[in-house]
């Protein structure tokens, strides 16, 4: 037990630390034009790319498929940029007007793409080790709980300002993918596979 709690806190850490913040602001800009009254289309979200992540995950670790780390490097942050710029576009909807189907399919696709990224990192701590098993389940356990985290945190953040500043959810929308879009932008290109 004490070796697949170690595993959960590894995938946690992995997640929430904010020295690698891309996870992080990926799930920021997949949450920010939701809110609490959209916790089915937040729920969706969340459930296809957990479903997407985990089986590139291990797929990875058990090499049915191979990727190349700097092509992944560079994806992450492509999947952040194409997911802000969806929410620009968006941002002027109305939300009954909203399909959430090509979000579906993109979030599908971005969770491969980030599970490849989650098992970089699980390779790089398993090298030599022959049981993958409990350290993969608790390391996608933690990396599971620490999305319903960012995930809930940007919801409460987005529920606050638009309450209590007032603040308009298309506003809202509009500053934080811009923010993403400042903070992706240097990634991309650090990340560039030149």
């Amino acid at each position: 037990m004490d070796n697949l709690w170690f595993y959960v806190t590894l995938g946690l850490d992995h997640v929430l630390d904010f020295s690698a913040y891309d996870h992080i602001l990926f799930l920021t800009a997949l949450t920010l034009p939701f809110t609490f009254k959209n916790w089915k289309n937040v729920l969706l979200l969340a459930t296809v790319f957990t479903i997407a992540h985990c089986t590139s995950l291990v797929f990875s670790v058990f090499e049915v498929v191979v990727m190349d780390v700097t092509f992944i490097e560079f994806l992450i942050p492509v999947t952040i940029f194409i997911t802000v710029i969806f929410n620009l576009l968006y941002a002027k909807t109305q939300q009954q007007q909203k399909s959430i189907l090509l979000l579906v399919i993109a979030t599908s696709f971005f969770g491969l793409i980030h599970g490849f990224g989650f098992s970089n990192y699980f390779k790089m701590l398993m090298a030599g080790e022959e049981e993958k098993i409990t350290p993969l389940f608790g390391f996608a356990f933690g990396i599971e709980f620490s999305q319903i985290i960012i995930v809930l945190s940007v919801l409460a953040i987005a529920f606050s300002v638009q309450t209590w500043l007032h603040v308009k959810q298309r506003y809202f929308v509009i500053i934080g993918s811009i923010a993403a879009l400042l903070i992706t932008i240097p990634m991309l290109i650090n990340t560039f596979p030149w």
